[in-house]
């Protein structure tokens, strides 16, 4: 079972507007200012925030119970004036996972009422986690013909394929910044990634590494797909033959 939890800031958008039109510094600042924050209070507690939106945060957080959640939540709540609702769920996928969350919000299925929490806990039980972290293999070498924003437009476009391709694998697809990528994955999507990267290398001449680990706890997972993606970059300079995708477990 994989669990995530999805913060959102509450009431955003009318917030927003008390500030005047020259607010959108000021928003940025927030926005992150409050995934730093998100980021630092998670991973203390061996998860891990992937940026949604800039005012939604998903958190893989298995081995989290509620109480962990309210800790957060009022650590968050002592630190910025605007407010978080946090819906948590669990499932075999993690789309599953995400969909269980969205119904325990839309249903208000309230676990802690005060601190705006939502959904269903699996906490320490039957946890697991796989994360793919995929990379562009050279992509240095484009700069030499691409404009910095071309290189932007050719990553955005391989992210929105790469993000429809795995949620029909139950699978959840983030852009972490310069050519990289995150999975929160299923096992169907554990299988799939060479027939990506195949398709990807014909349709759009892009080469992809994918590092894929496994583990009980986000930050573990996110660590052995890091390592794995290492390694693939280690056989490549030693000469030899590198494969395309490496996965590790613990």
């Amino acid at each position: 079972m994989i669990q995530l939890s999805i913060l959102k800031i509450s009431g955003y958008g009318p917030w927003t507007l008390t500030l005047g039109s020259d607010r959108e510094h000021e928003l940025q600042m927030l926005q992150a200012s409050l995934y730093k924050e998100v980021q630092k209070l998670f991973s203390e507690k061996n998860c891990l925030v992937f940026l949604n939106r800039a005012d939604e945060f998903f958190v893989v957080s298995n081995g989290l119970e509620l109480d962990d959640h309210i800790q957060i939540q009022k650590s968050l709540e002592k630190s910025f004036d605007v407010h978080l609702t946090i819906s948590i769920g669990f499932g075999k996928s993690p789309f599953e996972a995400n969909l269980k969350a969205h119904d325990g919000k839309r249903n208000e299925t309230i676990l802690n009422k005060e601190h705006n929490i939502f959904g269903f806990v699996n906490g320490k039980s039957d946890s697991k986690v796989s994360i793919m972290h995929l990379d562009v293999d050279d992509l240095t070498s484009k700069g030499q013909t691409s404009s910095p924003y071309e290189i932007s437009s050719i990553i955005f476009a391989l992210y929105s394929k790469m993000s429809k391709f795995f949620l029909q694998k139950d699978s959840l697809t983030f852009f972490m910044g310069g050519d990289n990528f995150m999975v929160i994955a299923s096992d169907d999507a554990k299988k799939s990634v060479q027939n990506f990267i195949d398709i990807v290398k014909s349709d759009d001449k892009i080469s992809l590494n994918c590092g894929i680990g496994n583990a009980h706890t986000a930050r573990e997972a996110v660590k052995l797909a890091t390592k794995s993606l290492d390694t693939i970059r280690e056989i490549r300079d030693s000469g030899k033959e590198k494969p395309e995708v490496y996965e590790l477990s613990c």
